[in-house]
């Protein structure tokens, strides 16, 4: 397995996305020196450069990339380089249209935005295997390399489309899933509502209907979606693996923002060579500090308690929110240290410099539009001061006293329409509890409903809705064994299918 750590040998990362690309490259000089007077060690680089990088089909330009690796290389700052599949260029949608997600009822996404893909369509996967190609081939032994970034953000802002190809893709995973359209009726309660099959080329994808649809089904549209970005994902690591061995490579998660409720990050820290995560304060009157620690817990239990990485942060305001204020002095500084605290082998914000132009000129940056002269650039160069002097904690691990059972699964199911009351919100049941704990000063592990427990005196159950017999049979052996389970309202409801458990 590569080296999980892309700063092992020099403590912990502290810098962000650059994009050079956006600049004349007479500015590109005094951004990397700048760089090294804030004390940035890592860069990521080429994330949404698809369409400078290959600007028609098979016609690609490496130059600008290489003086840019180069440059950085010859400063001190390693790189944590992107494939740039989560942004195809306009002649690829030009040529297949199809390849745009299409929504619930029928709507076909243009291009113009980020994320617009459909992640069944097999003119994208090998378009995106053939960029990912290029890049590994091309840099796999540049010495500024210390870490593959692939896509971005899988799931944000479209994580299932429901199109013919998707469909097709769809009755493939339920045959793999369930084995028989008998099994298929069974799980799903098909009986109700006269939704009976009687072969899988009869079963669509969860698309609008003139009433609420079937549960299971839409329940199962969601693993479907999530596995099939996963697919994705695995296929460009396995090729940069191969052609690029020994270099660790991860994808930016986004654990605890409800923005990224559609991926199973359970299941998605099993696949990458580094957990690492993306987290924004949402300023809508939560103690923010405590949101913080819980993103934090969160990332290092989906990392398996092994060290993890922040990879995206804010300087201080966002710009997608209804209102971006600005952070407090110190608070750029508190939230960066709060994520190393809890296992973060540093921190990096997106982005290096501000914007000018495009969707995300107003979100905030270590190198702002105001320049040196401000409290933000002040702030960012005392922070790699700091971070540069917490090297000796790099690889540290942090030890919980208390484990809360998560599982996007549950989370799923629980949104679905028609539940109980849509007062009821599983996340803040999870961020009630979390927060007694974070009060009484205890640290807490995240854990899985089928997850070993035996470490934890205390096991708190939040809300968990959906409930395997795996996951009741493993809270009973440790309950058994002398340990102590806090179990809230609304949990055990259901089973993997959404159907209601049977009673004693």
């Amino acid at each position: 397995m590569p080296e999980t750590n892309p700063q092992s040998r020099t403590g912990l990362a502290f810098g962000g996305d650059y994009n050079p690309e956006q600049w004349p490259e007479a500015v590109w000089s005094e951004d990397v020196r700048l760089m090294r007077e804030a004390g940035v060690t890592m860069v990521s680089v080429g994330i949404f450069s698809w369409a400078l990088l290959e600007p028609a089909p098979g016609v690609y330009e490496f130059g600008w990339l290489d003086r840019v690796l180069d440059l950085l290389h010859e400063n001190g700052i390693r790189v944590d380089l992107g494939t740039p599949t989560v942004a195809p260029p306009a002649w690829f949608y030009r040529e297949h249209p199809e390849a745009l997600p299409v929504t619930a009822d029928g709507t076909r996404h243009a291009f113009g935005s980020r994320g617009a893909i459909c992640h069944s369509n097999t003119h994208y996967r090998a378009a995106a295997a053939s960029i990912t190609t290029r890049l590994a081939t091309r840099y796999a032994d540049h010495p500024a390399l210390a870490l593959w970034h692939v896509h971005n953000e899988y799931g944000v802002p479209v994580s299932a489309c429901y199109c013919e190809s998707c469909a097709a893709h769809f009755r493939r995973w339920l045959a793999d899933a369930h084995g028989t359209v008998e099994a298929l009726n069974e799980a799903w309660g098909t009986a109700f509502w006269g939704q009976h099959y009687t072969g899988f080329d009869q079963v669509d994808p969860p698309r609008a209907t003139p009433t609420v649809g079937n549960p299971a089904q839409a329940l199962d549209y969601r693993r479907f979606a999530d596995a099939t970005m996963r697919e994705n994902f695995v296929a460009e690591r396995d090729i940069l693996h191969r052609l690029a061995p020994g270099v660790p490579v991860t994808t930016n998660f986004m654990t605890a923002l409800s923005q990224c409720d559609s991926v199973d990050y359970w299941a998605w820290g099993r696949e990458v060579d580094l957990v690492t995560n993306d987290h924004y304060l949402m300023t809508d009157g939560r103690r923010t500090h405590v949101n913080l620690a819980m993103a934090a817990d969160l990332t290092r239990s989906v990392a398996g308690g092994a060290p993890w990485l922040l990879l995206e942060h804010s300087t201080s305001g966002v710009n997608w929110q209804p209102r971006n204020p600005a952070k407090a002095p110190g608070q750029m500084a508190r939230n960066s240290l709060s994520h190393v605290a809890r296992g973060s082998e540093g921190a990096l914000f997106f982005q290096w410099r501000q914007s000018r132009r495009g969707a995300e000129k107003f979100h905030s940056s270590m190198l702002p539009h105001a320049g040196t002269d401000s409290r933000v650039w002040r702030e960012v160069v005392e922070l790699g001061s700091t971070i540069g002097a917490l090297a000796p904690v790099a690889g540290t691990r942090t030890v919980a006293d208390v484990a809360v059972l998560w599982d996007w699964h549950s989370w799923w199911a629980q949104n679905l329409q028609w539940r109980p009351s849509e007062d009821h919100d599983a996340r803040e049941r999870a961020d009630t509890f979390y927060e007694a704990l974070y009060d009484r000063h205890l640290t807490v592990d995240f854990a899985h409903p089928e997850g070993d427990l035996s470490a934890y005196p205390l096991v708190v159950v939040p809300a968990l809705y959906l409930m395997t017999e795996a996951a009741a049979d493993n809270l009973r052996r440790y309950v058994e064994s002398g340990g102590t389970l806090l179990v809230s309202y609304f949990s055990g409801i259901v089973d993997e299918h959404d159907a209601v458990h049977e009673g004693p």
